[in-house]
C-alpha cells in the first residue's frame, strides 16, 4: 500500500503499531489517515477513538480509512461509528484505494 501512495506522490509515513501511529500524530500534522484495524496491541477502533479526542480538543478531524481484513456489515458499521469515512476490505485494489485516498483528500 505505501509503494502505491508513494508513487503517485503522496508522503507515507507507516507505523508498526499504534503507540508508533500516536507518537507521529502528535509531532506531525496529517491530510488522511489509513489505518489497519487489526493492529498488534491496540486495534485501529481504539488508535482513530485517541486521535479523535485529541482532535477534538484541536477543533479539527483528519479524514480517516479503515483498511482491513475484518469484512461485515457489522465491522464496517463499527468503524463508520468510531469514525473512520470509508471502510476498505483486504485485499483493496489499488485503483480503488487511490480513488478513495485522493477524494478524502480533497484531490478529486
Amino acid at each position: 500500500m505505501n509503494f502505491i501512495l508513494e508513487q503517485q506522490g503522496a508522503q507515507v509515513i507507516a507505523a508498526a503499531s499504534a503507540k508508533e501511529a500516536m507518537v507521529a500524530v502528535c509531532n506531525s500534522k496529517f491530510d488522511l489517515f489509513v489505518f489497519d484495524i487489526g493492529m498488534p496491541q491496540e486495534d485501529g477502533y481504539i488508535l482513530l477513538s485517541r486521535i479523535r479526542a485529541l482532535e477534538q480538543e484541536q477543533s479539527r478531524q483528519t479524514p480517516a480509512i479503515a483498511l482491513t481484513a475484518y469484512v461485515g456489515e457489522e465491522y464496517r458499521q463499527k468503524a463508520l461509528t468510531i469514525g473512520f469515512q470509508k471502510y476498505l476490505a483486504k485485499p483493496v485494489e489499488p485503483d480503488e484505494l487511490l480513488a478513495v485516498v485522493a477524494n478524502l483528500a480533497g484531490r478529486i
